[in-house]
């Protein structure tokens, strides 16, 4: 999201008290229709009044250092599936932010959790046997139930919550509005999204706790300071307490009293905590701007200072003619010596920054990054092969993928299947047929639809076996959802599959 906000929760046990403090029920039968933040019920103030109690975090992150989730970016831990947005899981293919967002699309993301895989069918017992039943689901805690709730009575007036919410923050915080786009066009309903996404999945704590302290140490760029968080859970509170007349009560407003509490305070405490070892964001200066199609373009750039990432992650960027709109995209290389970072940028539709980028920028402009983030990175203590799916501008990770086990001198077989919709799309086709011809153990497959009228994952089942391989996937959101079934279909596990989800799913924020 382009502003400070919270997006994936953990909810704490703690009663009402900490950041909020909760207000009387509501008077039975009040009025639902959209207003402005002075009619209606009043929103009680909420104010620091402590600490909230501290979420357990058993699951440290497995990320490396610097690897950030931006505002609803990337869910972080490695090789969980995730997509504001996201953003997340248990082991699985990832669903965090993808940064091909400029290829598909530019407008907002709506906010999405960890999303849970079906959990696999028991296999038929031999006759005599007794087949064992699976694990019951953990029952939803009770907060988690009333926020549920909740958010099933104010599905339907999403947009008017959302209005409302923005109403109440402006009115009530007239302050925050400078940290938000001028245009709330490309902003309006990430956070507020996010919030609830988060909020819905409160229980899912060995996802989102890491997935929620990346959302902290993203919302750095932003200018998030503590004391913002308090007002936007008074706004929060205030528009759920507008339209959920029917299921709101005081029981309700202390869940997400108790919830939001806890969101806060985890974001707060990471960005605290890399404050003392990072910047907020790096600027960096473009060194060349490579226009390979009419609205395709690499971009070069070179930070002010040393940028710490990984091969298969992303970052956020921000021009100088759309100040505050950042957008994900993919390292389209592995960490190099120069400490040039390059990018792929396809130029869409109502896209500010991809336009910006392809069609504007030159050597001498001056961008902003964010923190890097994402998990689709390699395991370099496993000899397992690599399967990677890359569709358009999602070749660029997969780029860096390959540029990364070569620098390892590893030997372990590495098979790319590039998708395209025409010949024209295949941009950097070149690049990664020199290096098949530079490593034995790589083999480059172009997959053309117009030409084949077959898809990627298509493609990839008349190949393989793939039993000793990892899967990683990037590209269009429809392109990872059919790949992931693709793959789940030949029977790789969903935890050797991996990518960082664009999905429109997802609470990516950006």
């Amino acid at each position: 999201m382009d502003a400070p906000t919270t997006t994936s929760a953990d909810s704490g046990s703690g009663g009402g008290g900490g950041w909020f403090t909760p207000r009387k029920a509501p008077p039975a039968g009040a009025s639902t229709d959209q207003g402005t933040p002075s009619e209606g019920r009043k929103v009680t103030p909420i104010r620091p009044v402590g600490r909230p109690e501290r979420i357990s975090d058993d699951h440290a992150e497995s990320v490396p250092a610097q690897s950030a989730a931006p505002a609803a970016e990337a869910a972080p831990a490695p090789q969980y599936a995730s997509a504001a947005g996201t953003p997340p899981q248990q082991p699985g293919p990832h669903a965090t932010a993808r940064p091909h967002a400029a290829q598909h699309g530019q407008g907002p993301s709506p906010a999405h959790p960890p999303h849970s895989e079906p959990p696999a069918q028991a296999p038929t017992a031999p006759r005599g046997e007794t087949t064992p039943r699976p694990a019951p689901a953990p029952e939803a805690s009770p907060d988690a139930r009333l926020i549920r709730r909740t958010l099933e009575e104010v599905g339907p007036d999403a947009d008017k919550v959302t209005s409302y919410f923005y109403a109440l923050l402006f009115v009530r915080h007239p302050e925050l509005r400078p940290l938000f786009p001028a245009s709330m066009d490309t902003q309006r309903d990430r956070l507020l999204k996010a919030l609830l996404t988060a909020a819905e999945h409160a229980d899912n704590k060995s996802v989102l706790v890491p997935y929620l302290k990346n959302l902290g140490r993203g919302h750095r760029k932003y200018g998030t300071q503590p004391e913002h968080y308090p007002a936007v859970g008074e706004c929060l509170i205030g528009a759920l307490t507008r339209y959920a007349t029917t299921t709101w009560d005081q029981e309700t407003e202390a869940a997400w009293v108790r919830t939001y509490t806890t969101i806060s305070q985890v974001m707060i405490d990471a960005a605290a905590a890399d404050e003392l070892r990072a910047p907020a964001w790096w600027y960096g200066e473009v060194v060349s701007h490579d226009l390979r199609t009419s609205d395709i373009a690499v971009v070069t750039v070179r930070p002010d200072q040393p940028y710490p990432f990984l091969a298969g992650q992303y970052t956020s960027l921000e021009t100088p003619w759309w100040p505050r709109i950042w957008r994900h995209y993919s390292f389209a290389s592995a960490p190099r010596s120069d400490g040039l970072l390059s990018f792929h940028v396809k130029a869409v539709p109502a896209g500010w920054v991809s336009n910006a980028l392809v069609h504007r920028a030159r050597p001498g402009d001056v961008i902003r990054l964010g923190p890097p983030s994402g998990s689709m990175t390699v395991d370099h203590s496993s000899d397992s092969g690599l399967l990677c799916l890359g569709g358009g501008t999602g070749i660029a990770p997969i780029k860096a993928l390959v540029e990364d086990v070569a620098e390892h001198g590893q030997r372990r077989p590495v098979e790319v299947f590039y998708g395209a919709r025409t010949d024209h799309d295949l941009y950097d086709i070149d690049t990664m047929l020199r290096l098949q011809q530079t490593h034995p153990w790589l083999a480059v497959r172009p997959i053309v639809d117009q030409q084949a009228h077959l898809q990627l994952p298509d493609a990839v089942r008349e190949y393989g076996p793939w039993n000793e391989y990892d899967a990683y996937l990037s590209g269009p959101p429809g392109m990872i959802r059919n790949g992931v079934d693709a793959l789940r279909d030949i029977g790789i596990p969903v935890d050797r599959i991996r990518h960082d989800s664009v999905e429109e799913l997802v609470a990516t924020g950006n």
